[in-house]
């Protein structure tokens, strides 16, 4: 019997609007009240998290930055894994060697130092994997991460990883050109102590190795006496395969990557066609 669901966000739990569809919120609402734990896993930071859950009016735990933290209902980190200054100067050289715009995450905030070539690869990478989709409606929401202080603007990086207490979540670099992200990883492979992966075709994520959604949702499905094997997972992209390849009940989106789609047990709908919530609904007609 499954006892908690966990869900990746973007391509999974969001459609191409970025929002929480009202059939899949329905669904949650749903297992939550039959005393199934939900609880997101996302690469997103967790201030990024709540402004989608805020909005949908969902309250639950939430495994942020690729399994960097843990986060419980009211917000409180149970675990993190974080970068020190050091690494993170490291993997800074790297991106900057070859001019590619990144992202950087940490318990503060999220911080870029470019925001006009933030909001373009946001705009570019958005657009190029949903083309129906209005490039102006595109650049409102990019826009909409500064106006709500989602992401910051700073003059130099440095300034955050000399400092005493620096802690790094994560590192998200975006480019549309996959030769440069596959020799960027490749270089990134040669820095000790972090995990490269990915969320989408275009971009590349660096993490301490010990922030995989794998290793966070064990940690805490088993804070809740929960079995792996009495747990299901949904994901879409290659920094969800941590957690598929250990739960019980593995589901690969309809529009997941096909290395996803081999790895799972089953596949639902695509997120555009209310996958999540089509997949929660046959777990609540089975119980």
């Amino acid at each position: 019997m499954i006892k908690c669901i966990a869900s990746d966000m973007d391509g999974t739990l969001l459609n191409e609007r970025q929002e929480v569809s009202a059939a899949t919120i329905e669904a949650i609402k749903a297992v939550q009240a039959k005393g199934i734990d939900f609880v997101i896993c996302s690469g997103r930071s967790y201030r990024e998290v709540r402004f989608v859950l805020d909005k949908a009016e969902i309250e639950c735990p939430a495994i942020c930055v690729n399994g960097g933290e843990i986060r419980d209902e009211e917000g409180n980190i149970t675990y993190s894994a974080y970068l020190d200054g050091v690494t993170s100067m490291k993997i800074t050289n790297v991106f900057e060697s070859v001019d590619m715009y990144f992202e950087l995450y940490t318990p503060k905030g999220t911080f870029t130092s470019d925001r006009e070539r933030g909001i373009q690869a946001i705009v570019d990478v958005f657009h190029t994997a949903n083309p129906s989709v209005d490039v102006e409606e595109i650049i409102e929401a990019a826009e909409e991460r500064y106006k709500n202080r989602l992401i910051q603007v700073v003059d130099d990086y440095r300034n955050i990883y000399d400092a005493k207490d620096c802690e790094v979540n994560k590192f998200l670099a975006f480019s549309l050109d996959e030769q440069l992200l596959f020799d960027v990883t490749e270089k990134l492979k040669n820095i000790e102590g972090i995990e490269v992966t990915s969320s989408g075709r275009n971009n590349i994520e660096v993490m301490h190795k010990d922030a995989k959604k794998g290793l966070a949702l064990k940690r805490y499905v088993e804070s809740k006496g929960i079995s792996l094997a009495d747990t299901m997972a949904l994901g879409d992209n290659y920094n969800d395969l941590s957690m598929l390849e250990i739960v019980g009940h593995s589901v690969a989106m309809g529009n997941a990557e096909p290395a996803i789609k081999t790895v799972c047990k089953h596949v639902t709908e695509t997120n555009e066609n209310e996958g999540v919530a089509k997949a929660i609904i046959k777990v609540l007609e089975e119980m």
